[in-house]
């Protein structure tokens, strides 16, 4: 098992004082950019749960909306399962799970840590095609989920019934372990693996990253400790399953005696709904991505919840929290590859800072954590200056299942970086700033990645997936961003000679490639591309033409002509003043000026962050609130549109 040596204890720094956050917070010269956290040990975390399932059986586990499952009703259920997967599925094996936030979700992750498998979280819908490239590479012994939805080579292979519950938030309508020898890769995780991810590779294929038991433990250590997390809780279950920070959810609860409580889905689609949720389940701890917490932070902050505390993470925060918000913030940073979360900066209303406007630091490191932040030879920089961060530590995973990729990533330090207790530092390709108190500012990306929704993306595996079309000749991806910093991807589409593709089609092509956040709101079918002066695509200069209206054929649209004839001025003004706001507000949140009033939002590119700015627009606007599930079962923007007339009509004078 490859891990890093715990890094050499320091004292905690504080979390509530101010930090500089300008490129003049330390001099040039300044002590080096180098900061470790507190000493760590790691711990178990199958056996905690085991120890909570023995000690407080009765206790609450699982609050699955009317349904209570105790310790003792999950610790059974899991049992159950793994007794029926021992047969096919051996310590070290890496199992597919298709499920999303749900009880079975959280028995099956219990099964297999009880087996020693490999849990490889892969969302309820996972794409053909990206689950095709994955099995092909990776030697994983099957898919559990729902067969009704699983790959069409799992759908039609051996199937061995779950006894998973199948009723509930998000539960399956039936539940299985699929395997379809004729696709399975060759690459296991290492040895001593407790989870794997995939994430965005540059190659146009995902990569796996494999993280051992004993650096989530640290995680879960700090989260614990930070927060109080303890029997008699409630802890959010909201994050998307094929992204790593549910896993710090799950385990969070169960090694802490706490309840978990599964998400429904359309709290990801409204951030009234998501506070509704908070209030109705009586949560006290929550984990959320950075995009679906920044509305929350623009409004009066709900004084009836018994929320106290929230990490966020996945995305730059761009304002602090008011002096109204309850809840302790903390803003969490942190790669797949260095174990869900590496760094916070804790905020609470009764700061000095409170409200601020500006983005808060990143934060200081975890236990066990040690960052350095350096010069493109991997030497550290002084504090003040900015520089790649590299991570090191117990919370760095065990490598990527490629080994010649964990090669390039995973390296020693610097001869000269004096750190001497660390033998591995991961490249994060962040730009950072250390300040002197060892906080880090962050600055943005050093390559070609992207953050969307709080998912990295890599846009050559964009581009790769546009040019496994036959249709199509060369892919370029450009990166937009609206003017409050959200960013949004536009595909530069060259077809093949003769092909004359509709860019409708092509992403509904990509879309089994690509998980939602990766693919474009936009296309562009274009004759060629503008080259710098190497000869090179120039992307400025195609993200500029981005901003100009297209042609029909370049939309993403299910009636062409209706998104031609709503590209100008006049058209809009011919609208009732509700489809000049629904369509307005659409064109300027997905940077698509010819979207039209016959596209559905999301054929048009919408996606849950877009659906819960739209939905907050209108309510700023109007004052009429509709819900996320009204947005998505309108047939078209018209639709929705007119359903927001009738609730205007509807409302009493002078309400």
């Amino acid at each position: 098992m490859i891990q890093s040596p715990a890094a050499p204890a320091a004292p905690a720094l504080p979390r509530d004082t101010a930090h500089a956050t300008g490129p003049d917070s330390a001099p040039a010269g300044s002590a080096p950019s180098v900061a470790h956290g507190p000493g760590a040990e790691p711990t178990r975390v199958l056996a905690r749960f085991e120890d909570w399932a023995r000690n407080t059986p009765q206790a609450p586990a699982v609050i699955d909306g009317p349904r209570i499952w105790t310790y003792q009703d999950l610790d059974a259920a899991a049992a159950l399962v793994a007794a029926d997967l021992a047969d096919r599925v051996r310590p070290g094996d890496l199992v597919g799970v298709c499920l999303d936030r749900s009880t079975a979700l959280v028995v099956t992750a219990v099964a297999l840590a009880r087996l020693g498998a490999v849990y490889l979280p892969l969302g309820p819908r996972p794409g053909d095609r990206r689950i095709q490239a994955a099995t092909e590479d990776l030697d994983v012994a099957c898919l559990i989920g729902d067969p009704d939805v699983l790959p069409e080579e799992h759908r039609s292979g051996q199937h061995l019934p779950l006894p998973l519950p199948t009723a509930g938030v998000n539960a399956p309508a039936a539940a299985v372990a699929a395997v379809a020898d004729s696709v399975r890769g060759t690459r296991r995780a290492p040895e001593g693996a407790l989870y794997a991810v995939l994430t965005s590779g540059s190659t146009g294929r995902p990569k796996a990253v494999a993280v051992a038991e004993s650096s989530l433990s640290v995680a879960l250590d700090w989260y614990r400790s930070e927060t109080g997390l303890a029997p008699g809780d409630r802890q959010s279950l909201l994050i998307g399953v094929a992204f790593d920070p549910h896993l710090l959810e799950l385990w969070a609860a169960l090694t802490s005696g706490a309840a978990l409580v599964p998400a429904p889905d359309d709290t990801r689609w409204d951030s009234r709904v998501l506070t509704d949720w908070w209030r109705d389940t009586a949560l006290t701890h929550a984990v959320a991505a950075t995009p679906t917490v920044d509305p929350l932070l623009d409004r009066p902050w709900p004084q009836d919840l018994k929320l106290r505390h929230l990490v966020v993470g996945g995305d730059r925060m761009r304002r602090r929290p008011g002096a109204d918000v309850t809840a302790t913030v903390h803003n969490a940073y942190g790669p797949a590859e260095a174990t869900v979360v590496t760094t916070t900066h804790t905020m609470r209303g009764t700061d000095p800072q409170a409200g601020d406007r500006t983005p808060p630091p990143i934060g200081t490191a975890l236990p066990g954590v040690t960052l350095v932040v350096t010069d493109e030879e991997g030497r550290p920089v002084a504090r003040g200056q900015e520089g790649e961060l590299r991570v090191g530590g117990h919370c760095l995973a065990l490598g990527y299942l490629d080994p010649e990729l964990t090669a390039r990533r995973f390296t020693a330090p610097a001869p000269d970086a004096e750190l001497p207790a660390v033998e591995r530092l991961y490249r994060t390709g962040d730009r950072v700033r250390m300040n002197t108190d060892g906080s880090l500012d962050f600055l943005g990306r050093l390559d070609d990645q992207v953050k969307i929704s709080g998912v990295r993306i890599e846009p050559a595996e964009v581009e790769a997936a546009f040019e496994q079309d036959p249709r199509v000749r060369t892919a370029v991806i450009t990166v937009l961003r609206d003017s409050s910093g959200h960013a949004r991807l536009v595909a530069h589409v060259r077809p093949t000679d003769g092909a004359e593709p509709a860019a409708g089609d092509l992403l509904d092509t990509v879309r089994s490639w690509l998980p939602e956040q990766a693919v474009p709101t936009v296309v562009r079918i274009v004759d060629g591309f503008p080259l710098d002066a190497n000869g090179k695509v120039d992307r400025p200069a195609l993200a500029a033409q981005a901003q100009a209206p297209q042609s029909p054929l370049a939309a993403a649209s299910g009636d062409p002509a209706e998104a031609a004839a709503g590209t100008g001025t006049d058209a809009v003004a011919a609208v009732t003043a509700a489809e000049r706001l629904v369509l307005t507000t659409v064109r300027d949140l997905l940077g698509r000026p010819d979207t039209g009033l016959g596209d559905h939002f999301t054929d048009a590119g919408g996606t849950s962050v877009v659906a819960a700015r739209l939905l907050a627009t209108v309510e700023r606007e109007t004052g009429v609130r509709l819900r996320a599930p009204e947005l998505l079962r309108s047939t078209n923007l018209r639709a929705f549109a007119a359903l927001l007339d009738q609730r205007l009509t509807a409302r009493p004078e002078g309400a």
